[in-house]
């Protein structure tokens, strides 16, 4: 019986289509995009034009993006250069972010002695938006907000538009962790104004190794990684030409069949949520993540009301990949900061296990799943 894949937050598979662009560019691009002979022009006007494809799709100008090797990385760049290069003293953030962003302001606190301060979450983990505006008015020094749109743990929907404006009328920049985001919805940089924001390519159903950084016109950016003039003389490090030609392929395939996408994967998770609710008395969800307007179509963060250490074992045993939430599912004695910053010990402790769909999952998979969890529990 063939394996069934629910862990599409942590990545996805490649497209064929993506598959083949790369595989060609690997045939017809093969010289270093810094060099100016004609091998070397031909990559770096493959990077170019993918450059300005990318930067259409969001309604941003080529010069505002910044390819990277990661979400991550991006993450990082954004951070260190509010910090290091645009005079931020104090970063308003939340216990619930990524760690791309957790740690690399705990690092910039104890490094450049910035103020980091975190907003409430209510009790389904969603920024309390009240505390939020507060925090922001009792901030004299330049700040910085740094909130994810889409939280990758539990699929909370980050009210964009409305922090935005709570930003621009605290004279307050604004960085996204838009990871979870990019690909499955779309983001209007005209109307949605973000100062900076990022992308991984792996999330949807592109390359891993690929991401990039949205800078807004007008700032300034200071490399990280220093020996080379690449990209503009922000980032050192010779470009990844066939990734990022297979980034430009993913994401304008996804955003081609952003509609049709998320119907059918939004189906089949309310298909889902059903079936779990009809086989198992007292299950829960986790954050908002059964409110299929008010979190992510892909991601559904499940609750059993039983302790079951070895639950994700068994599944990965069946064929079953998915991801866990607290400290016996991930490996870490620590458990899950995200379930951790909103859920009492108890149910903290509990048997969390994430779900997470794309296009290629299918009804029948999900039924098998149901099926193995009622002989498991």
């Amino acid at each position: 019986m063939n394996a069934i894949y629910l862990d599409n937050a942590a990545t996805t598979f490649l497209d064929k289509e993506v598959i083949e662009v790369m595989h060609q560019s690997m045939i017809d691009i093969n010289g270093n995009p810094s060099s100016t002979h004609q091998f070397g022009r031909k990559a770096k006007a493959s990077i170019e034009t993918a450059r300005k494809n990318i930067a259409k799709h969001f309604n941003a100008s080529a010069a505002e993006i910044i390819f990277t090797s990661s979400g991550t990385e991006a993450d990082n760049l954004i951070l260190f250069n509010a910090v290091e290069n645009l005079g931020v003293k104090t970063v308003i953030t939340s216990k619930v972010e990524h760690h791309a962003v957790l740690h690399t302001l705990e690092y910039l606190e104890k490094q450049q002695n910035i103020n980091v301060k975190y907003v409430d979450v209510n009790d389904k983990g969603s920024i309390n938006l009240e505390h939020l505006e507060q925090l922001l008015k009792d901030t004299a020094e330049k700040t910085l907000v740094s909130l994810m749109l889409v939280n990758n743990e539990i699929g909370s929907i980050l009210p964009i538009d409305k922090v935005c404006k709570l930003c621009d009328d605290h004279n307050a920049l604004f960085h996204s962790d838009t990871v979870q985001a990019v690909g499955q919805y779309q983001i209007d940089l005209q109307k949605t104004p973000i100062d900076f924001m990022v992308a991984s390519a792996h999330k949807f159903h592109g390359p891993k190794g690929v991401g990039f950084a949205y800078f807004k016109k007008g700032f300034g950016i200071q490399p990280m990684i220093h020996g080379g003039e690449q990209e503009k003389g922000v980032r050192s490090s010779t470009e990844n030409v066939h990734s990022i030609i297979g980034m430009e392929k993913a994401l304008e395939i996804s955003l081609k069949n952003i509609e049709n996408n998320s119907t059918k994967i939004k189906a089949l998770k309310s298909y889902f949520i059903t079936e779990l609710k009809s086989n198992f008395s007292n299950i829960s969800f986790n954050g908002d993540s059964d409110d299929l307007e008010n979190s992510s179509y892909k991601i559904l963060s499940v609750r059993f009301p039983v302790e079951n250490n070895m639950l994700l074992f068994s599944l990965d045993l069946a064929g079953i990949a998915v991801s866990g939430g607290s400290a016996c599912q991930s490996g870490s004695n620590k458990g899950s900061h995200v379930l951790h910053a909103f859920l009492n010990e108890d149910d903290a402790l509990k048997t969390s296990v994430r779900f997470s769909f794309s296009k290629q999952t299918t009804k029948e998979e999900l039924d098998r799943v149901v099926v193995k969890l009622k002989e498991l529990l």
